[in-house]
């Protein structure tokens, strides 16, 4: 916890966020400050609740140290920033930014909260580094609604990719440098695709089917594109390896014209056995081979990686807080856990080809080895890593078996 320690003046609330943070590590079946509270030892959630509301610290100073803390320890090699925004199912109207809305989490319109999110993604790891509560319009518009949840009076309403950009803007304002990516919610807006290339930041950002871009041959609809493309336009690259072996699809780039300086084009993912296709528009300052932008586009389910992470080891969607700042708070602390277990296994693997014939350390075997080695009722230090060595042996050898499979399959 001396990551964040100066960031709380009294020693009491230092001692409170280190239990907070080690609940959220643990195995409990859910997450809140009751279940954090008895995990901690305490007799009450006395203790925990004013964490969130009343004690005096500043989640975006905390979050800002998690950024350092992940650039650190991840790396500043291709760095690519993903965004995206992801729902909790909510009762009630009263909690802050709750309403009947689209979230991806059920896949429909549901009462819900939504959030959007900033990861930081290299070859080493993934975590998330910058997070905002969606304040939807009518939540923006309702005074009384904004008084009983704390909603600060300068906030306004911002849509979804406005936030994003308030994020991408800090990191950049950090020395963060790199691409960014995301998905059609951010690919299809305007306005923030143009405050990247103003900054010359790279991006390769998902687009509807529907969207239209300018070529040589005029305005034309992405899709009707794809249709006029020769099989001679096609490359196959992999999208990136799975459990069961590389996933394959064939790209194509087509050149977007411009009278705006730097290098626009639009990139199409095709799938190799049932044919759909995916979009992406695509911006540099300067020339770049299909593979990077591929491998760019690919980076973009990282963030999904990390969301279901942070909701199924750490508790991110398990709150029940109601008010503005107790959302920030909650949010930033659940940022901290599984940046702890991202850097563990960034190093971990980094190691990796000591011990080649084992599956590489996954964030879920990280707190399965803490949370034993922690254990009163642990046996042994050894006892635990033998079965974390015979796991992921295990799961080597599933690796290399599906692997072989999918090559015989091709030959």
């Amino acid at each position: 916890m001396s990551l964040v320690a100066d960031r709380f003046a009294r020693v009491e609330p230092r001692r409170r966020v280190a239990a907070f943070v080690a609940g959220l590590l643990a195995e409990l079946p859910r997450k809140n400050c009751w279940t954090l509270a008895e995990h901690a030892g305490d007799l009450t959630p006395d203790g925990m609740k004013p964490l969130l509301s009343r004690a005096k610290w500043d989640a975006d100073q905390v979050r800002d140290d998690v950024r350092d803390f992940v650039v650190e320890q991840l790396g500043q090699a291709d760095v690519v920033l993903v965004i995206d925004e992801t729902g909790d199912l909510k009762k009630g109207s009263a909690t802050a930014g709750v309403q009947r809305q689209y979230t991806g989490t059920a896949g429909r319109i549901e009462n819900s909260q939504v959030g959007v999110f900033l990861t930081y993604a290299t070859a080493a790891g993934h975590a998330l580094i910058d997070r905002e509560l969606y304040l939807p319009e009518g939540w923006a518009a309702d005074l009384a609604r904004r008084e009983r949840a704390k909603v600060p009076s300068h906030r306004r309403f911002a849509s979804k990719p406005e936030l994003a950009a308030q994020m991408i803007r800090r990191a950049i304002g950090a020395g963060i440098t790199g691409w960014v990516t995301g998905d059609e919610v951010y690919g299809n807006s305007t306005p923030l695709r143009t405050a990247l290339e103003t900054e010359q930041v790279s991006y390769v950002m998902a687009v509807a089917v529907s969207h239209r871009i300018t070529t040589a041959a005029g305005s034309r609809r992405v899709d009707e594109l794809a249709k006029r493309l020769p099989k001679t336009a096609w490359q196959r690259l992999s999208s990136g390896e799975g459990a069961k072996g590389h996933r394959f699809y064939d790209w194509a780039l087509i050149t977007i014209t411009s009278a705006q300086p730097g290098w626009r084009w639009l990139l199409i993912r095709r799938h190799r056995r049932t044919g759909e296709l995916a979009f992406y528009r695509c911006y540099a300052p300067g020339p770049v081979p299909l593979p990077v932008l591929v491998k760019v586009a690919r980076t973009r389910w990282r963030i999904e990686e990390c969301f279901q992470t942070s909701k199924g080891l750490t508790g991110l969607d398990e709150h029940q807080v109601r008010t503005w700042t107790s959302w920030y708070r909650w949010t930033t602390l659940v940022l901290l856990a599984p940046t702890f277990l991202a850097a563990v296994t960034a190093h971990e693997r980094a190691d990796q080809h000591a011990e080649p014939d084992l599956a590489p350390m996954t964030l879920a075997e990280v707190r399965r080895l803490l949370n034993r080695l922690t254990s009163a009722s642990v046996r042994s230090t050894a006892f635990v890593l033998h079965w974390s060595h015979w796991r992921r042996r295990h799961q080597a050898r599933a690796r290399i078996s599906h692997y072989k499979r999918q090559s015989s399959h091709k030959k």
